[in-house]
């Protein structure tokens, strides 16, 4: 089991290798029997099928940044529940007439299981960013 001093460490990693746009160090996190669902409720189950998955992405979205906003931890459950924002564009967005970013508030809640992530489940919504306030 993971102790809360551990799991931060591994959320700390895990958040700066999404910033970095580096989707092997992302992986590397991950359990191989990862299940994993998705904001529009789509599921992908085992560490192949998800880096299959997320390889077009990470290579579409270069542009995108995760901005922590909280992070709820309960080692002797061994999981977690990590509330952030995404800048990006969205791929219905890069015409030369719309350029704006998309701001999106969501919520991953995470389960571990031998040190790795072996859950994610993923929540967001789109926000303007008035509605947004860091929690100090």
């Amino acid at each position: 089991m993971l102790t809360q001093r551990q799991i931060e460490l591994l959320l700390k990693e895990w958040y700066e290798n999404w910033n970095r746009h580096d989707l092997d160090l992302v992986m590397a996190l991950f359990h191989n029997d990862i299940v994993f669902v998705n904001w529009d409720g789509k599921s992908i189950v085992g560490k192949k099928n998800l880096e299959r998955a997320w390889r077009p992405w990470f290579k579409n979205h270069d542009n995108f940044t995760f901005t922590e906003i909280e992070t709820f931890i309960d080692a002797d459950q061994q999981k977690a529940l990590f509330r952030w924002t995404l800048d990006w564009m969205p791929p219905k967005m890069r015409m030369p007439d719309n350029r704006s970013m998309e701001k999106r508030e969501g919520v991953d809640v995470l389960h571990f299981y031998k040190g790795e992530i072996i859950k994610k489940f993923t929540y967001s919504k789109i926000i303007d960013g008035s509605e947004y306030t860091k929690i100090a």
